[in-house]
């Protein structure tokens, strides 16, 4: 399959945040805005991720509306449907991240980076969700227990090829 026509990396508006208490391998929160094609489905995007071969897609959802976080993997989130506004970092963290992102969107969430809906508007939002290949994810939620896995985070790798640029994306230079 073809992939997707994506906004230019030249003219890609990139959010990069560092979240205080959350970031074990102070690799950034990155949304990148309206990367994708107004035209992208759940699909295209798929097929483009696969194509790419930095990650698979392994699921189409929204998020959860607990805050949860993977030790065993980063994650990327492609925006394929509606829009809403999410919170990285946990609610209780003042230096959390609200951010509004929409069909078009794409976001990557490191390892260990807490994250959770908090309103989707009633907007049909729907992500295609997916991990580093060779990558199996896991749900944590901050709880007791839970010490040795949040430990092993600092031993995983970042992405060398950008999930969605392959070669010339923002992600390989964090």
């Amino acid at each position: 399959m073809t992939r997707l026509t994506l906004n230019p990396v030249s003219s890609l508006r990139v959010s990069r945040h560092q979240i205080p208490n959350t970031s074990i391998q102070n690799k950034p929160l990155l949304i990148y805005h309206s990367c994708l094609p107004a035209s992208a489905t759940a699909s295209s995007i798929e097929s483009h991720l696969k194509d790419v071969g930095v990650v698979t897609p392994e699921w189409r959802y929204t998020m959860y509306s607990r805050t949860h976080f993977h030790s065993t993997t980063h994650e990327v989130l492609c925006i394929s449907g509606g829009n809403a506004k999410l919170c990285f970092g946990g609610e209780e963290n003042p230096g959390r991240v609200e951010a509004k992102v929409q069909k078009g969107d794409m976001i990557i969430v490191p390892a260990g980076v807490g994250h959770r809906l908090l309103d989707d508007f009633d907007s049909g939002f729907e992500m295609v969700g997916g991990y580093p290949k060779g990558k199996q994810w896991d749900m944590c939620y901050g709880a007791e227990g839970e010490e040795e896995k949040v430990k092993s985070i600092g031993q995983l790798g970042w992405f060398g090829k950008d999930p969605l640029y392959g070669d010339e994306g923002p992600a390989i230079h964090e």
